[in-house]
């Protein structure tokens, strides 16, 4: 066996400041085609991941890495050919995050008559033994979801965000949060007023790989959504990653937490980090994003909600042009004062990170295998071709298909309270959902998506919520402006042309009512339930028949 140490990094753990990467004598990257060419992944997702994985190649070979780079269709064959050059090579490899790729991937080195050592994730903030310390689990209960969906334990975000924040000192204040309040939530539940724009989104022009890289893909791949480069603008570099974290904080944080809920049509960035994307593909470790928010706060931090950007914009400050933003000599860019940074903002921000990634993470090591199949309601309906073309008169559904086609993207509140909401009271198949997602995102990966739409958009278990997040056509009609301009009746439940939402949602509700009565916080939804008489329930049975009937036909 040789002495040299050889770190295999995947597709999604490409930080190139990894103590793995540090440790180790040479590099390993697998450029696996399989998994592409089994669906029809969004092209930007699938430039965004080969065009980072050459770049990681490239940056660790300028740092004086000796790296091999195998493009194979499938990772055995990829493992095969390199342990044919060598057989003694020690293969280190941090655990990967999806469920069985550890136990697959050493298999196929083990089978290939090589050695593979797992590591422990440097790409995550918290590990399995702080989970179990936290939950108070041995690590020997059983299933954790059952064949019904069912959860034998349950979990909640809000204890385990508020348990790290303990655990890190992150936006604490001794034993207490800083500002009193672990959670600002509603003060982060507003809407732009008309006029405002947000901060403009930076982008990165891409270069010659990721475009010989993208034209690949469009000759290689069956792809779904814009082929085109032109509204590609994702980091594939560690340097990108860490602008686009600057940027962020900088100019889009202020505004963040007030609006960070809202939806406004024409806008589908709003002042959202967009970073996701650049944190799971492990460009950006999730500890920098946190410390550079709370950094932000220490400078420039104001008490929660005392930053108002409507009133900043008004004065002209507070935007940064793409221009403006790739220029060296820029003075708007690098030398205007940047905004106050309110706590709410910051605490929107950090729970993102370190409340709900860490805890989905973790939800879904401990529910996996069942929780990709878990369908406690029984939903089996194929979903309505307007999640794949996104024509429908439904202005919310089709604003929300149309960012996903465009750029691989829609913002948190899209993705839970329209996309995932209206499957759920449609009757879509939660794997089926879940699909979706995963071949649409460009951050999207099976350990993020599992829980994110199974568990929780399509309450599929009961493992991470109390009760689903389901809502009428009212949520939409309060957190946006879509409502305004849609061509169905938003105050109407029943008849044609009323908003789809409403009878779907209270068919969901009667054709659900055995398994949610009497669940987490269902209680209100009930007595309304209940108050309706049959002659009521008799119009909202035909309007949401017909709404599925138009949706599967595609005529919504």
């Amino acid at each position: 066996m040789s002495d040299r140490s050889v770190c295999w990094l995947l597709g999604d753990q490409l930080n190139p400041d990894l103590d793995a990467v540090a440790d180790a004598d040479e590099v390993l990257l697998i450029e696996a085609h399989e998994f592409a060419d089994r669906k029809p992944y969004h092209a930007h997702k699938l430039t965004l991941v080969f065009s980072a994985m050459r770049h990681a190649r490239d940056t660790l070979r300028e740092r004086g890495h000796e790296v091999t780079y195998v493009q194979a269709d499938s990772f055995g064959e990829g493992v095969a050919e390199f342990l044919a050059e060598r057989p003694d090579a020690r293969l280190r490899l941090m655990r990967p995050a999806s469920h069985g790729a550890a136990d697959r991937l050493q298999e196929l080195v083990t089978d290939r008559g090589g050695s593979l050592e797992l590591l422990d994730n440097e790409l995550f903030w918290t590990t399995p033994a702080d989970w179990r310390d936290w939950a108070g689990e041995t690590g020997e209960a059983g299933p954790l979801v059952g064949d019904d969906g069912s959860a034998d334990r349950r979990y909640r975000q809000e204890s385990w965000y508020r348990h790290v924040r303990r655990e890190t000192g992150v936006l604490m204040d001794g034993d207490e949060p800083v500002g009193g309040e672990w959670n600002y939530d509603d003060l982060n539940q507003e809407t732009p007023p008309d006029g405002w724009e947000p901060p403009e989104r930076p982008r990165f022009e891409p270069d010659a790989l990721t475009r010989e890289t993208h034209a690949w893909v469009r000759e290689r791949f069956d792809t779904w959504g814009n082929d085109s480069l032109d509204g590609f603008a994702w980091p594939v570099t560690r340097d990108e990653a860490q602008a686009a974290l600057d940027a962020f904080v900088r100019d889009r944080l202020p505004s963040f937490g007030r609006y960070e809920d809202a939806m406004v049509t024409g806008e589908p960035f709003l002042s959202h980090s967009l970073l996701s994307a650049a944190i799971n593909l492990g460009l950006l470790d999730p500890r920098e994003p946190v410390r550079a928010a709370t950094a932000a706060y220490g400078e420039r931090g104001v008490e929660p909600g005392g930053y108002e950007p409507a009133e900043d914009a008004a004065s002209g400050a507070g935007a940064t042009t793409l221009d403006a933003f790739a220029s060296d000599d820029s003075e708007s860019a690098t030398d205007r004062e940047p905004a106050p940074v309110p706590l709410n903002a910051v605490e929107g921000f950090i729970r993102q990170i370190l409340g709900w990634r860490e805890f989905m993470r973790h939800v879904y090591r401990e529910a996996m295998p069942a929780l990709a199949s878990a369908n406690q309601l029984e939903q089996s309906r194929d979903l309505p071709p307007a999640y794949w073309d996104g024509d429908t008169e439904m202005r919310c559904l089709s604003e929300a298909v149309d960012h996903v086609r465009e750029y691989g993207y829609a913002h948190h509140i899209e993705r839970l309270m329209v996309l995932s909401n209206f499957a759920l009271i449609y009757g879509a198949d939660p794997a089926e959902v879940n699909e979706w997602f995963h071949l649409g995102f460009v951050d999207a990966y099976h350990w993020v998506t599992t829980p994110n739409v199974v568990a929780m958009g399509s309450f599929g278990t009961d493992v991470l919520s109390s009760k689903p997040y389901a809502s009428s056509g009212n949520y939409v009609n309060r957190m946006s402006d879509h409502c305004a301009s849609c061509p169905y009746a938003v105050s109407r439940t029943t008849g044609e042309g009323a908003c789809p939402f409403n009878a779907l949602y209270w068919d969901f509700l009667k054709e659900n009512e055995e398994t949610l009565r009497g669940t987490g916080r269902m209680g209100l939804m009930y007595s309304h339930v209940d108050n309706k008489d049959e002659e009521e329930w008799t119009a909202i049975r035909e309007r949401a028949a017909a709404v599925r009937e138009l949706a599967a036909n595609g005529e919504l």
